[in-house]
């Protein structure tokens, strides 16, 4: 394992990264957070989580007494899959296991949010296909890839629009996975609204061309979403509940800064996140991927929108808030943005590879380099096999 070359740590110890915030009804000890990541490492069939490799996995990364962790993406119902080994949260055996990973993560005296979404669209039609399942999204015959078009075809699974009854349907799958999450042992679950999913295919009028309820407005792309956050307010509570978004991913299609009307739909999302707040239901948190990130399968620092901001967050929601987006690179800017005593930093791609992340940003030590192409492998290796910077350190005396 090699560090990050081309890079020089710096120690933020002395920075409100490391200050105590209260979440929800979570006490957090700092402000370091892991961020969801998507991950296939759950068996097939069934898309049950492996036990003995997320055990090692999340115990490791939550070993910072106080931490916050999140799961990886994980799917609400086998309609909402479409890849082999993606976890779910639909089933008993799946929540057995979960209740196991999350007991150890409560050994170590930290939290953990469990990441519910839906494919739509981005899963595989092919894969669906063979469990019996249609592929949905918000609009008809709208392809994010050539490749899913192609498959669509040739999987004879073509794309189609979900009705009325079918996106009631999915609320109620979401309520489920909620309480199933709970159930587990989970502190709370977030809402995936962002990257392409389905969630994110209804607010994007690229890939919502409804003439119903659910399509046409500001309003009405947001509708579906709303019902969900409502949803899940009155089956586990607004404290146990947060949102993420991306007002400015292009990933999966999206319309990202080429649509100047998306910062008003993003901005009316969380207004109507903000007026539940004041009439009594104010969730934990909103949690925002920043326009530096406009694809998360690119690189660092490729498609880094520099032309706006998440700032506008700010002015609408009053509660805390969560931006990721390539901060472990970026010292100089979480120390910034985290003087607003509101904000958290949630980090991905250096918490797989860097279990004790939250000592070596306090201490300032280097990081070690990831393999990004294990992170949807299913294999233990890239995931268990990185090391703290003790370990490393005495390996190589």
């Amino acid at each position: 394992m090699t560090f990050v070359s081309d890079f020089k740590p710096e120690p933020l110890a002395n920075t409100n990264l490391f200050k105590p915030i209260k979440l929800g009804g979570l006490n957090l000890s700092h402000r370091v957070v892991m961020s969801p990541m998507a991950r296939f490492r759950a068996s097939s069939p069934g898309n049950v989580p492996v036990k003995e490799w997320d055990i090692k996995y999340y115990s490791a990364r939550s070993t910072h007494p106080g931490s916050l962790v999140f799961t990886g993406t994980t799917l609400i119902a086998p309609e909402a899959t479409g890849f082999d080994h993606a976890p779910g949260i639909w089933s008993d055996e799946q929540v057995e296991q979960w209740t196991q990973i999350i007991k150890t993560i409560h050994g170590n005296k930290s939290y953990i949010f469990v990441q519910l979404g839906a494919l739509g669209r981005l899963g595989s039609p092919k894969c669906l296909k063979k469990n019996g399942y249609p592929y949905v999204s918000a609009s008809p015959g709208l392809y994010p890839t050539p490749e899913l078009e192609k498959e669509a075809k040739e999987s004879g699974n073509l794309l189609r629009a979900l009705t009325i009854g079918e996106i009631h349907q999915y609320v109620e799958f979401y309520k489920n996975a909620a309480k199933n999450a709970i159930r587990a042992g989970a502190d709370g679950v977030e809402l995936h609204c962002l990257v392409g999913y389905l969630m994110n295919q209804f607010l994007d009028p690229k890939s919502n061309h409804r003439t119903d309820k659910y399509g046409g407005s500001i309003e009405n792309r947001a509708r579906f979403p709303l019902e969900v956050l409502d949803a899940l307010i009155e089956v586990i509570g607004a404290e146990r509940l947060g949102i993420r978004i991306s007002p400015y991913n292009v990933f999966g299609g999206m319309s990202g800064a080429e649509d100047p009307t998306l910062i008003a739909q993003y901005s009316y999302l969380i207004g109507e996140v903000e007026r539940r707040a004041l009439e009594g239901n104010r969730i934990a948190y909103v949690h925002v991927l920043e326009p530096r990130v406009t694809n998360i399968y690119l690189p660092e620092g490729e498609g880094n929108y520099t032309e706006g901001t998440n700032d506008f967050i700010y002015s609408i929601w009053k509660g805390p808030v969560i931006r990721s987006g390539n901060y472990a690179l970026h010292p100089e800017d979480a120390k910034n943005v985290v003087k607003d005593n509101r904000t958290l930093i949630s980090y991905a791609r250096f918490f797989t590879s860097n279990p004790d992340l939250p000592e070596r940003l306090e201490k300032g030590l280097p990081l070690t380099k990831y393999d990004r192409d294990l992170f949807l492998a299913y294999t233990e290796e890239g995931y268990n096999d990185y090391q703290t910077y003790e370990q490393l350190a005495k390996s190589n005396i």
